[in-house]
């Protein structure tokens, strides 16, 4: 089974081992990761991740958010999954929650345990309800979703394609 974690230091050799079998597995976008695709120094990611679960500290540019690796019993990160607490103009389409498995560990349930996981969470926040996207056409996602009580509410355009907006009620 896995836990959420939030990410720390200790975990910063695993974490960079996690981002290298997406981009070896050429994937270069790891969602839910509040852009640890894109940064390369995890010092910087840590603290950008940590000020971002605090409305004092928040990148103006963001809102309060929560990122956790989920991790197996020997610590390994499996996938990284963040809590959005509230929507602004530019999350209303993208939801609440991102969340991305390791490439070698697919279907295998993580995510699905991932997203149950962070409802709880979303729950002890106050939080009513989660809203999620997916690409239409990615069927395990959606099937994630829908397993964690996912109801689709409507479709939106999203980068030259077509996405789905659904929604959980926690």
């Amino acid at each position: 089974m896995i836990k959420l974690m939030r990410p720390t230091m200790e975990l910063k050799e695993k974490a960079i081992n996690f981002r290298q079998e997406f981009f070896d597995n050429n994937e270069m976008i790891i969602n839910g990761s509040e852009l640890l695709d894109k940064i390369d120094d995890y010092e910087d990611w840590l603290k950008s991740v940590t000020n971002n679960t605090n409305i004092e500290t928040v990148n103006p540019d963001w809102v309060v958010t929560d990122t956790f690796f989920a991790v197996d019993e020997i610590d390994r990160i499996i996938g990284i999954i963040d809590l959005r607490h509230t929507l602004n103009d530019f999350l209303k389409n993208l939801g609440n929650c991102g969340y991305s498995v390791r490439p070698s560990e697919r279907r295998k349930g993580y995510a699905t345990e991932m997203l149950r996981l962070l409802r709880m969470i979303a729950k002890a926040a106050g939080m009513n309800e989660l809203r999620l996207s997916v690409e239409q056409g990615n069927e395990p996602s959606i099937k994630t979703i829908i397993r964690n009580g996912g109801n689709y509410e409507r479709s939106f355009e999203f980068e030259g394609g077509q996405a789905d907006l659904y929604k959980i009620m926690l």
